[in-house]
């Protein structure tokens, strides 16, 4: 690594640093803890005033218990007890009002106040449930929230197994029984649960640390590198039936896609791929794979195809950032940007930079930096803004909602810091 490259780096750690800890956890911190009812309120518009929209998702409750968990051995001190507390009143609302005491599990959304609105048992939602708890456990060592954790992962193998074809149903009703078809998708499977699923086991069994959470989350992996990769271009395919047969992809009801707000939908149902959902997915399995302390160059060589898929399709060299879809190894069909994407693509090309030592990952690193620092960011706000065109200008300038909290910026930052200091120590 050159002197330039080196003092890049370093400018970027200092830049990250600086924003998370003077500008996103302070904004969540002061203004998400909802001390009245317990949980979080996460609307926020764009000036970071609060929006009327109260109504709390298991998904985004659990993100924020995560991330106060996860960042409060990574805040200035003078924060870690209110990083705790706000951990704790968020984790004791998931267990007292989200979890269900007839059938087990998570509900899906409730109101401010805690009444259950939407009993729907998603996969998507357990894992972030198991996945915040865990964390929590991690960070207090508050035994009830492992318990949970555990209970959630149990319900999981007894109900949305599939020991047929593997891997898991997806969408659940409150009785456990799966959805309809179609927009309710009880038919079909998806890399982006299993993903965030194999997120969710590779912290339980750093917690739990028993066997079969172990092997759940080798199997995690070895279906994503089995069904939903194409293993020779480096993408991520999108849905699939239940034998893992990859169909056109659809908007489902009760998820962001198709909860977004207007324009930002693809109206026509077509088999993309999220530029971002790959990078992500590159340094996640990275990361579960060292939880199991298990190297193979197979996985090391999708992990990096993954990367370059990206940088040959869906980053954009002229402005800086990854834009949202394309299609297969076609030419990128959405040209916006979105948050979370490009957050996500901050470690997974500082963590590709780190691994590979590849200048084209530094490079790509650099760039992205640099949308996320002068566009998405607001500043004078403290978080970012949700939806950009190519160039920059807001699409949807919010600065929270029912599914953007603290977790893909603050922790997009923290790992990207964690992994600077890495590189740099390496010399």
């Amino acid at each position: 690594m050159n002197a330039g490259d080196r003092k890049s780096l370093s400018t970027i750690r200092t830049e990250a640093g600086n924003i998370l800890q003077n500008k996103i956890i302070p904004f969540w911190l002061e203004k998400s803890v909802d001390t009245q009812y317990g949980g979080y309120l996460t609307g926020f518009d764009a000036g970071g005033s609060p929006t009327e929209d109260t109504n709390k998702y298991i998904v985004t409750q659990a993100r924020m218990v995560w991330g106060f968990s996860y960042l409060k051995s990574r805040c200035r001190p003078e924060y870690r007890a209110k990083m705790e507390t706000a951990a704790a009143r968020g984790a004791v609302f998931l267990m007292d009002c989200f979890w269900d005491g007839e059938t087990g599990g998570f509900v899906w959304k409730t109101d401010r106040a805690g009444k259950v609105l939407d009993r729907g048992k998603l996969v998507y939602g357990q894992s972030f449930g198991l996945y915040a708890l865990s964390e929590y456990y991690l960070m207090s060592r508050d035994t009830k929230a492992l318990e949970y954790a555990e209970k959630t992962f149990d319900l999981l193998q007894k109900y949305a197994a599939d020991t047929l074809n593997g891997g898991y149903y997806e969408n659940m009703e409150a009785d456990w029984s799966p959805s309809a078809g179609g927009k309710y998708a009880g038919d079909r499977k998806s890399l982006d649960i299993h993903m965030h699923l194999m997120e969710a086991f590779t912290t339980l069994y750093a917690a739990g640390g028993r066997e079969i959470q172990r092997r759940k989350l080798q199997e995690c992996i070895d279906l994503l590198m089995k069904y939903m990769i194409n293993r020779d271009l480096g993408y991520g395919y999108n849905q699939f039936d239940r034998e893992f047969r990859r169909i056109p992809a659809i908007n489902i009801h009760r998820t962001w896609n198709a909860e977004r707000e207007t324009g930002e939908l693809i109206e026509e149902p077509t088999d993309t791929t999220s530029y971002g959902h790959n990078v992500e997915l590159s340094w996640l399995m990275k990361l579960a794979l060292d939880t199991l302390k298990k190297e193979d160059a197979e996985y090391t060589r999708i992990m990096r195809k993954l990367l370059d898929h990206s940088l040959e399709y869906g980053y954009d060299y002229e402005y800086g950032g990854v834009y949202r879809d394309g299609v297969a190894d076609q030419k990128v069909l959405v040209t916006d940007k979105e948050w979370w994407q490009n957050f996500e693509a901050l470690v997974g090309y500082s963590n590709g930079y780190l691994c590979f030592g590849d200048v084209r990952y530094l490079t790509a690193l650099e760039g992205t930096w640099a949308f996320v620092r002068d566009k998405f960011i607001n500043a004078e706000v403290g978080e970012s803004r949700q939806l950009l065109t190519r160039t920059g200008e807001a699409l949807a300038a919010n600065i929270g909602n029912p599914w953007k909290g603290i977790y893909h910026t603050g922790r997009a930052l923290a790992e990207t810091v964690e992994r600077i200091d890495r590189i740099l120590a390496k010399g």
